[in-house]
């Protein structure tokens, strides 16, 4: 069966509750990876997701701060939870979904200054790619997986709008891109929404608010992610639009999230 899985920080779950119902509407996707829920386990909107066709939750809520979920449409069972926060944030969720691992992460977006010396976030950072990279260098890599959410990491020169000027910006310098390098190796992980639209085509799922139109600023960042393991595989026939996709039209909805939602298809 094909399987559509989808990744976004939303931004606050409660305010976009009726964009994440027309985005499950537009899109099908089977699972929703969600970032920034911004709101505690007791105040998720259960019955909104349920009556969207998504029973199957796991949710790991904090107060007014980041947060993160998984929706299913399908059964849910129970995947190793990865302790690699180490301020204890609710930045880490997991499922197993049609026999598939899926681990989805809001990376801390690591402050101002691109120095852990000075700057504790960016030194939160970054050690919470390396916790991670150590947990899945242990993994076996023909298991099927899949990392999802809001890494705060654009690695290519074409995942920024400006890459000269980007790589002395958070987000887009030589040590975190690095970081995530590292992490993509750990399991040599597939990244299908590049794959699909290799450079030099820009691409970016987050664009400023301050713009009054994203559009015609366009100074994106491709920050959100969805990675698989090369024993997966790709869907192609049957499945509308590609097999990796960045949804930016989601973007133009009125008082959206700052970042677009992601989908990748699948073959299981």
């Amino acid at each position: 069966m094909h399987l559509r899985i989808a990744s976004w920080n939303v931004n606050s779950i409660r305010l976009r509750i009726d964009h994440l119902t027309r985005f499950a509407r537009e899109q099908a996707p089977d699972v929703l990876c969600l970032q920034e829920i911004k709101c505690q386990e007791a105040e998720f909107p259960v019955e909104a997701f349920a009556e969207a066709g998504y029973p199957y939750l796991r949710i790991r809520g904090q107060k007014g701060w980041h947060g993160v979920a998984i929706a299913s449409r399908l059964p849910i069972d129970d995947a190793p939870v990865l302790d690699v926060c180490r301020e204890a944030h609710a930045r880490t969720v997991s499922a197993r979904v049609a026999g598939i691992e899926i681990q989805n992460f809001y990376v801390p977006a690591g402050g101002d200054v691109a120095d852990p010396a000075l700057n504790p976030k960016f030194a939160h950072k970054l050690d919470f790619f390396e916790r991670l990279t150590s947990e899945m260098s242990r993994r076996q890599p023909a298991a099927p997986l899949v990392i999802a959410g809001d890494l705060n990491v654009a690695p290519g020169e074409y995942d920024v709008w400006n890459h000269r000027y980007m790589s002395k910006i958070v987000s887009h310098t030589p040590v975190e891109v690095e970081a995530m390098t590292r992490l993509k190796a750990s399991l040599d992980f597939v990244d299908p929404i590049r794959d699909a639209a290799p450079g030099p085509q820009k691409l970016a799922s987050w664009w400023s608010y301050r713009a009054a139109d994203f559009r015609v600023s366009n100074r994106g960042l491709r920050l959100d992610h969805l990675w698989i393991t090369r024993e997966l595989k790709l869907a192609t026939a049957g499945v509308d639009d590609t097999v990796g996709r960045i949804h930016e039209d989601v973007r133009a909805w009125e008082r959206p999230s700052d970042h677009a939602p992601i989908t990748i298809d699948l073959e299981v």
